[in-house]
């Protein structure tokens, strides 16, 4: 049996729009075998049991990539990622479901491989390849293949994810987006952009307050996200980066060493919006997805 932890991942860092992401030490772990049928175990009762769950139709997917048959799976998963909430649980299944087919056939593909195929699969790879490589991974599609940068990111970096206590599904957050952007709003973008990735490799965080700035998505999604105006507010008051996780819900706060999380918990607790988003602690997990010895 295979046991892997696959990790969260955080996406676009405000301008990055489907090219940024950082892997978060928040994880899925699942325990896979070969099997005659299709047979799934989770504590979660939103996970599917049949053959339409996301790990099990991903190995299916693989196995037939490889050219190999394909009789089923056994999985067990134990999932610690909050579903539909812009941290990269869909990224995390198929990862998770690449890497165990991978395993089981014997390491047919490398991880090139891999992430081509996870990006098909999910559409971007904003949150696969973090959720597959580990770090920050910085990525641009041409055609079908995948161009990245993958990039250790400090412990010194601290992220706060303010997770609601409602979902919001990728595809609601894409359709208020337009189909149209103005030259300032391009040009506002890959400055930031730019600037997000320059500063974490090389260290300056201080620019990473500006750096979140994002004129593309964030804009739009707010109205979808009850209290999140207020959040970001919060956030820049303190002098800290602050952005929509991915597609959101999530609000992401992120800043070098400690954040004042009394101080942010205490302003949430006063307001009845805020106060529906659970604040988590994280740190950048730069590992990426990885196989569990069994003791």
């Amino acid at each position: 049996m295979i046991t892997l932890q696959v990790p969260a991942s955080t996406a676009n860092l405000g301008a990055g729009f489907d090219c940024l992401g950082i892997a978060l030490n928040l994880y899925n772990r699942l325990q896979v075998e070969e099997w005659d049928g299709c047979l799934i175990e989770s504590q979660n009762p939103a996970v599917p049991t049949g053959e339409d769950n996301l790990i099990y139709t991903t190995m299916a997917r693989f196995y037939a990539e490889a050219g190999r048959p394909f009789k089923g799976a056994h999985i067990r998963q134990a999932d610690a990622i909050y579903q539909s909430r812009g941290l990269g649980s869909s990224s995390a299944c198929i990862v998770g479901g690449i890497v165990a087919a991978n395993a089981l056939l014997g390491g047919v593909a490398d991880t090139e491989q891999m992430l081509q195929l996870a990006t098909k699969i999910e559409g971007h790879p904003d949150n696969v390849a973090p959720a597959l490589l580990g770090g920050l991974v910085v990525s641009a599609m041409e055609g079908e293949r995948i161009y990245y940068v993958r990039q250790h990111v400090s412990q010194k970096l601290s992220f706060l994810a303010l997770v609601p206590d409602f979902e919001l599904k990728t595809a609601m957050a894409r359709s208020v987006l337009p189909e149209q952007y103005t030259k300032q709003q391009a040009v506002y973008n890959l400055s930031r952009s730019a600037l997000m990735a320059a500063s974490l490799c090389s260290g300056k965080l201080e620019n990473l307050q500006v750096a979140a700035g994002d004129m593309l998505h964030q804009p739009y999604r707010m109205g979808l996200i009850p209290g999140a105006s207020k959040l970001f507010a919060l956030g820049q008051s303190l002098g800290i980066a602050v952005f929509i996780s991915g597609a959101g819900p999530t609000i992401m706060m992120m800043g070098e060493g400690a954040l004042p999380l009394q101080q942010i918990t205490g302003v949430m607790k006063m307001d009845q919006e805020m106060a529906r988003f659970e604040p988590v602690l994280l740190q950048a997990d730069n590992f990426g997805c990885r196989q569990l010895e069994e003791n």
